[in-house]
């Protein structure tokens, strides 16, 4: 399937955000359309972080489209770093622009670090949603308040390294076992042996983690590209 590569801006409360779209041929209709959410902006977190496009990739190869974006103050966006405030919002216009450009087809919201914090919030309460996932999602920092997600009924993937400094083992567990009750929607724990809060080294492991998960939920995902 011949992907276009779309350079454009959507619109947010702080104003435009860059954006860069993966988007299908128009005859196609998508099973799943999903945005990807950077890390944090004040720490170089940007699109094209390489967590955030390997995961864009994985969907791509499945022949999703999928939208990347830059929050408020990053690279040409509009507005100011909002402490994940007014990014959130930045997530939920991301998800607004793919419902009206895939208009009734369930939404992925996902997101790294940062990234998975703030994507994951708006992706709770986005009616398109359908799905969420967490890359190193930072558990340890109180400043990052997760527990909205036991109310949250959406499906979840969470992953994580091994030797994130940004979650230790005992903070995931316990975040793993608050989601379980039936408020919360499934949950699946992925855990990346002897990789870092960066996955360095170890891409290859998340991204077949994330293809896995979807593709047994989805099992026509990818039947597209194979048919070309």
């Amino acid at each position: 399937m011949e992907f276009r590569t779309e350079n454009l801006t959507i619109s947010s409360p702080a104003g435009e955000l860059e954006s860069l779209l993966w988007s299908t041929p128009p005859d196609v209709h998508p099973t799943l359309a999903a945005i990807v959410c950077h890390p944090h902006p004040l720490f170089g977190g940007t699109m094209h972080n390489k967590v955030v496009y390997q995961t864009a990739k994985m969907l791509r190869e499945l022949g999703q489209p999928v939208l990347r974006f830059n929050f408020r103050g990053v690279g040409l966006s509009q507005g100011t770093y909002d402490h994940g405030r007014g990014e959130t919002q930045d997530a939920l216009a991301a998800l607004d622009f793919m419902a009206a450009q895939y208009p009734k087809t369930p939404l992925i919201a996902a997101g790294f670090s940062f990234g998975a914090w703030v994507g994951l919030r708006a992706g709770c309460t986005h009616e398109n949603v359908a799905e969420l996932i967490g890359l190193g999602l930072p558990v340890n920092d109180p400043a990052f308040e997760i527990m909205y997600l036991q109310t949250c009924r959406k499906d979840k993937l969470l992953i994580w390294g091994d030797h994130d400094i940004f979650a230790t083992n005992e903070k995931r567990l316990t975040l793993a076992e608050a989601l379980r009750g039936p408020a919360s929607g499934t949950i699946h724990v992925v855990t990346v042996p002897d990789a870092d809060h960066f996955f360095t080294g170890r891409i290859e492991e998340v991204t077949k983690a994330m293809r896995n998960w979807l593709e047994e939920r989805y099992p026509e995902l990818g039947r597209e590209t194979e048919r070309d």
